[in-house]
């Protein structure tokens, strides 16, 4: 493989980046076959890149928080991400020029194993493709909740994850779901989703309600959501930032169950059948509606990136998903 070092974008120290050269990638090992892609599109996790950014990964989670195809070790230097899509420029005859999606950083041009890529489906093209972590996550999420005909749900924190997890449990028959957010700007995003948006929901009668703010006050609001033995599905990850959590008041009265959803896992009832690149492929393939396409909030340059990340990746910045062009 002769061709020059490609560039990526590194998270060099605390809120500090750059594009810098990294390896091309690592080819499967023995005979089996690689792919070498060239980036089309890359998409900015706002809320797993910036617990990175801002150094708020606790040093115990370090290994459990590397990336599929992460180079450099936490803290810093460290090459992070995994929403990638690209075109196979070499490699097996069935996906050489074909458009796919791998859980890679961002980066120009790169080498995995055909194993690691997912082709697209023909119905989703490949600007929308860079929502399949995110879709992923939801999936399971929802599996985590299992909201079923006619529950009342409640969705608390509609960044991408939550909207998609909002729109995903609003497709279900007979469900009254109500999606909340502080966030104003967010109405007009849940609705174009076909959602009904609130500020500030009644407390009350769910039986199941999700919560994806990551914010201990949106994790409150959730519990004083939930019905008598309702589940609380928590998605939000903290880094290491202490949460306050009021068990007190109607959790034990209530018997609520509070559950945490995490993407590195699958559901357990799924394990026995399901496994992550089927989980995936089910991701990808819910990615073909062009109402997914208000969950990109904006489109930068490749080149732009580390001057982008100062306002994307701060505290408080109000990004959903950002689409890097390449």
């Amino acid at each position: 493989m002769d061709v020059d070092d490609p560039l990526a974008f590194w998270i060099t120290g605390f809120q500090q980046s750059a594009l810098q050269p990294a390896s091309l990638g690592t080819a499967a090992e023995g005979d089996a076959p690689y792919v070498i892609i060239q980036t089309l599109y890359s998409g900015v996790s706002r809320g797993t890149e910036s617990l990175v950014y801002n150094n708020l990964v606790p040093e115990n989670e370090y290994q459990r928080m590397r990336a599929p195809f992460q180079e450099g070790e936490f803290p810093f230097p460290v090459k992070y991400g995994y929403a990638n899509v690209g075109e196979v420029v070499e490699g097996p005859d069935t996906l050489s020029g074909r458009s796919v999606f791998c859980l890679y950083p961002h980066q120009q041009r790169y080498a995995v194993p055909a194993s690691a890529v997912l082709l697209l489906p023909a119905d989703v093209p490949p600007a929308r493709a860079v929502l399949a972590a995110n879709m992923e996550t939801a999936v399971n999420g929802v599996w985590d909740g299992q909201p079923t005909v006619g529950d009342r749900v409640a969705v608390i924190g509609l960044g991408v994850v939550g909207l998609l997890v909002a729109w995903l449990v609003n497709r279900i028959p007979g469900v009254e779901l109500v999606a909340v957010d502080t966030n104003e700007s967010r109405g007009p995003v849940a609705e174009a989703l076909g959602l009904t948006f609130s500020r500030e929901p009644e407390p009350g009668q769910c039986d199941v309600v999700f919560h994806a703010s990551g914010h201990f006050a949106g994790l409150a609001q959730a519990l004083s959501l939930a019905g008598p033995d309702a589940r609380v599905v928590e998605l939000s990850w903290y880094g290491d930032a202490p949460v306050s959590v009021p068990l007190g008041h109607a959790f034990h009265p209530n018997r609520l169950t509070l559950r945490s959803s995490q993407v590195g896992h699958l559901s357990p009832e799924r394990r026995p059948r399901w496994d992550h690149r089927r989980r995936l492929q089910l991701a990808l393939s819910l990615l073909s509606e062009p109402a997914l396409d208000v969950l990109i909030s904006g489109e930068s340059r490749f080149e732009d990136l580390p001057h982008l990340a100062k306002s994307i990746l701060a505290p408080g910045a109000d990004a959903l998903c950002h689409r890097i062009v390449y």
